[in-house]
This record gives structure tokens, C-alpha cells and sequence, in this order.
């Protein structure tokens, strides 16, 4: 009996000490944007003397511009992308999960067959292409592919949209059809509210995944004033002939916190969606 009174105890207690070790090193990464570079070698986490000025410097650390532009842009990419996707993807989802169409299993399985392709060996035909109609060092070579649902990911937010919409009753789209709505108004009356949970997620791996994509912004933006925070990040290197750590780690730090609280503020809807998509596929 006193066995199992402490269970509950130690499962807590290993919970703690478990997380402590996985928090550590964001506690050591938000401890070292506070310290200076001569003290990043120091055995404690937390500086001695806070440098709150690594945050302010960091900011403002490439000549000429201030990490407000690169958020802007960033920002301003993100939107357009993640409309462009959202579109895109629930239309092409919507066709093949209901309406039926000439060779509709080919294309399906050439979909399929999309999703398995590395995306390394699309980078080079897929720079000379952009390069040919005149998109390098604009955001037309991001927002383009979403708006016919490719880009990065697209394939796989149609599938999971399509095993969403697959496990929602075809009953709903005949009685819509009887109140005179036609296969737009199904889509946006019944299947698009319906489909709700599966859209957050398809949001929230679009503007992770997006937000993430250095290689693809270092190919195509060349501008500084188009940079977006991942290519600011990398400037901060060649802005300083002697490296500030604290600064580049203060804004390493403050780059992520865009994803996180998306993630924080969303995660209901995304655990929702994952898990029903699951379910009914």
C-alpha cells in the first residue's frame, strides 16, 4: 500500500527532472543572449551582469536597417504565402475528396508520387525556371507555387486535407444540393467550416515551415532590404569584424518567438486536426 501511495509521487518526480533536462538548453540559450562575449565561456547559465543592450545592439546591428524590416517582410511573406496555400490546397483538396473527374486516380497517384520526390533534386530546374521569367531576388518564386498548391509542402497539406474531408459525411453535401447550393457553395458553406481544425494545422506546418526556409530565401532574395529574419540572422556574422554572440543569440532568441506562440496560441486545433485527420483516413 505505501508502494503505491508514492507511484503517483516519483511519476511526478521523473516528469520534473525529465523536463529540466530538455528546458536546459533554451535556459542556457536565453542566459548567454544576456551575457558578453568574453563571459559565454563562464560555467553558469545566467550572466553575472545582464546585458540587456545585446537585445537593443542586436537589433539594430546591420547598417541601414533594423530587424523591424526584415519582421516586416517576413510577415507580409508569410501572409501571402499561407493564403495563397490555403486556397490552393482546400480547392484541390475538395476535387478529388468529391467530385469525380476523368483519370482522377492517375492524377491522384501523380500527386502521390510528387510527395515521395526529394526536394533537393528540384532546386536547380526550379532556379533556372524562376531565374528565365525574371522572379530571382522577388517573392513570386514563394508565392507562385502556393497558389497552385505546390511550394513547400503543398502535396502534403492536400493529402491531409483530403483524408479530412473524406471522413465527413457525403449526406451533408446532398442536402446542401437539395437547398439549391451549388459544388462552390458546398465547398465554402459545409466542407470549408467543417474542415476547420484541418486548416490550422495546414497554417501552422505552413508558417513553420516557411519561417524556416533558408535555403530558399538565400537562393532567391539578393536585396538587403528584402531579407527576411533568417538571412538577418546570417548578416549579423559579416555586419561585425569581431563576433558579439550575445547579440546574435539575443536575436536567434527573439526569432523564434513568432513560431512559438503560434504554436502556443494554436496547438488545440492542431493536436485536433492531426488526430481526426488520423482517425478517419
Amino acid at each position: 500500500m505505501t508502494l503505491r501511495k508514492w507511484k503517483p509521487a516519483l511519476r511526478h518526480l521523473f516528469m520534473i527532472l525529465f523536463s529540466l533536462i530538455m528546458v536546459y538548453p533554451v535556459l542556457w540559450w536565453v542566459g548567454a543572449s544576456l551575457k558578453h562575449s568574453t563571459e559565454l565561456g563562464s560555467p553558469g547559465i545566467f550572466p553575472s551582469v545582464p546585458q540587456w543592450s545585446n537585445y537593443v545592439k542586436g537589433w539594430n546591428s546591420i547598417p541601414g536597417h533594423t530587424f523591424t524590416d526584415f519582421y516586416l517582410n517576413t510577415f507580409g511573406l508569410e501572409i501571402a504565402v499561407i493564403a495563397t496555400t490555403l486556397i490552393s490546397c482546400t480547392l484541390v483538396a475538395f476535387g478529388f475528396a468529391r467530385l469525380d473527374f476523368p483519370l482522377k486516380g492517375f492524377w491522384f497517384s501523380i500527386l502521390m508520387l510528387t510527395l515521395m520526390m526529394p526536394g533537393q533534386v528540384l532546386i536547380i530546374p526550379q532556379y533556372t525556371l524562376f531565374h528565365q521569367l525574371g522572379w530571382v531576388n522577388t517573392y513570386l518564386p514563394f508565392i507562385i507555387p502556393h497558389m497552385l498548391a505546390g511550394g513547400a509542402g503543398g502535396t502534403f497539406f492536400v493529402f491531409l486535407l483530403i483524408q479530412f474531408i473524406r471522413g465527413l459525411p457525403k449526406e451533408l453535401d446532398e442536402s446542401a444540393k437539395i437547398d439549391g447550393c451549388s459544388w462552390f457553395g458546398i465547398y465554402w458553406r459545409v466542407i470549408i467550416p467543417l474542415t476547420l481544425p484541418a486548416i490550422i494545422t495546414v497554417m501552422i506546418f505552413c508558417f513553420l515551415w516557411n519561417w524556416d526556409d533558408f535555403l530558399g530565401h538565400l537562393l532567391y532574395i539578393n536585396s538587403v532590404e528584402k531579407y527576411t529574419v533568417g538571412l538577418a540572422l546570417r548578416m549579423i556574422n559579416d555586419s561585425q569584424s569581431a563576433q558579439e554572440w550575445g547579440q546574435l543569440l539575443a536575436m536567434s532568441l527573439v526569432s523564434v518567438l513568432p513560431a512559438t506562440f503560434i504554436f502556443m496560441f494554436l496547438q488545440k486545433y492542431f493536436v485536433e486536426g492531426i488526430a481526426t485527420t488520423g482517425i478517419k483516413g
